[in-house]
């Protein structure tokens, strides 16, 4: 006799109050191996994987795609043994079954990210038809965008070969929008002009609504500096491949920024500090955050207690994370708390912006694009590669001249690494 399984909801922490439904990677009748993903659940800050925690036949599902779902909330079943189940199917539905079995498993991937298990399971697609362009020859989301795009323009070209194909999934739509099921998308086509409509995922509408409190409550003010890059870029190319040897970690800039914005911070308390009601939260210890871009769009996972941690330390997390958010398996305990964060937009090219706050936090430090420019140096006009740095902070909190001393310590550590070493 076949044993019924209860599928829950995981059980989320205190700071979250519930999830959402977003993708169901099998549907009833499906033959599922232990540990093969079932559904994704997303939260305000990450995607939650839920993997069959046996071998069986998904019996119902109870909670569909878009439903909210409380912690350790009933959201399917399972039974382990799928004989009872196979019996009773007609011939007629075992033909749909066995194919929706194939579609599904070559739906999941552990080396795909949600956002592309979620387009391939919900267009029906043959993964071994999509040609990845990532590393590895993985998939990316942008190869199932073209993919879609190909493939819908050669069926309207065979179905009207004298009318002009439009795609319904745009291949210049932005690639950080959220993929969302073909039925919510509502698209129409007038000449060559193309709309789209999507619903806004859970992070992104979190994302906008921390950043739009962040601005009404807080007296956000930014003051700038900028640094010469030249010492800390000679010190990386002279020491970068005996530190990758010895450490197995990349010398990067972030670790000196970060390990700088420590240094800061032990001599400012009040820009590691957080404002709660009426009180002023003094934190002794150090939970740096590293804003980090993914296809659902801007996370900041945190680094705890980095005043520990060495250069190779610090690299090595932050390579962790980076690769944690592409494949969206940032954990809920990875996202939370933070004292301090520093946002590097000159990645992407960014020479001047202003960092919004990330509350509760009082401070955050944005980095960008290292360009050279001429400057005045003992008189003489010197061509060095600069960079513009940026301290947005709370003033109900921060004096101005907290956050320009805080800053200028920055600038100092950075002119000048050595004296990170020394600390001094």
């Amino acid at each position: 006799m076949a044993i019924e399984i209860e599928i829950k909801a995981p059980q989320f922490p205190e700071a979250v109050a519930d999830g959402t439904v977003a993708t169901w990677h099998k549907k009833v009748g499906d033959t599922v191996s232990r540990d093969e993903l079932l559904v994704d659940i997303e939260t305000d800050k990450v995607v939650m994987e839920i993997v069959a925690p046996h071998d069986g036949v998904l019996t119902k599902i109870i909670k569909q795609a878009g439903d909210t779902v409380l912690s350790q909330e009933l959201i399917g079943k399972l039974s382990e043994t799928g004989a009872g189940h196979t019996h009773t199917e007609s011939a007629q539905d075992q033909p749909q079954a066995a194919a929706q079995t194939a579609a599904s498993d070559e739906a999941v991937d552990d080396a795909w990210g949600p956002a592309v298990r979620k387009l391939i399971a919900d267009n029906k697609i043959d993964a071994n038809k999509v040609t990845g362009t990532g590393k590895g020859g993985r998939i990316t989301k942008e190869d199932v965008l073209n993919y879609l795009s190909s493939s819908q323009t050669k069926t309207a070209a065979a179905s009207s070969p004298a009318a002009t194909s439009v795609s319904a999934v745009s291949p210049s739509a932005p690639q950080t929008a959220p993929a969302a099921p073909a039925a919510s998308v509502a698209a129409f086509a007038a000449d060559d002009r193309v709309e789209k409509r999507v619903p806004m995922t859970r992070l992104r509408a979190r994302i906008a609504e921390r950043l739009v409190s962040a601005q009404h409550n807080a007296a956000m003010l930014t003051t700038f500096n900028e640094v010469n890059m030249k010492p800390i870029m000679d010190m990386r190319k002279n020491y970068k491949d005996a530190f990758e040897k010895a450490h197995g970690v990349r010398l990067g800039f972030m670790s000196l920024f970060v390990r700088a914005a420590v240094e800061a911070l032990k001599r400012f308390p009040s820009v590691n500090a957080s404002i709660d009601g009426n009180d002023i939260v003094y934190h002794g210890y150090y939970d740096v955050g590293v804003a980090v871009s993914s296809e659902r769009g801007l996370v900041v996972p945190v680094m705890r207690d980095v005043d520990k941690m060495g250069f190779s330390e610090v690299e090595g997390k932050i390579a962790e994370y980076g690769e944690k958010a592409r494949q969206g398996k940032l954990s809920l305990e990875e996202m939370t708390g933070g004292t301090f964060t520093l946002s590097n937009g000159g990645v992407f090219g960014s020479l001047f912006s202003t960092p919004i706050l990330n509350p509760p936090q009082t401070a955050i430090l944005g980095m960008h694009k290292i360009q050279d420019r001429p400057m005045a140096v003992n008189g003489q006009v010197v061509i060095l590669p600069m960079m513009y740095l940026a301290l947005s902070y709370d003033h109900r909190l921060i004096d101005g001249k907290e956050a320009v001393q805080f800053l200028v310590t920055i600038k100092d550590l950075v002119e000048d690494p050595t004296r990170l070493l020394l600390e001094i």
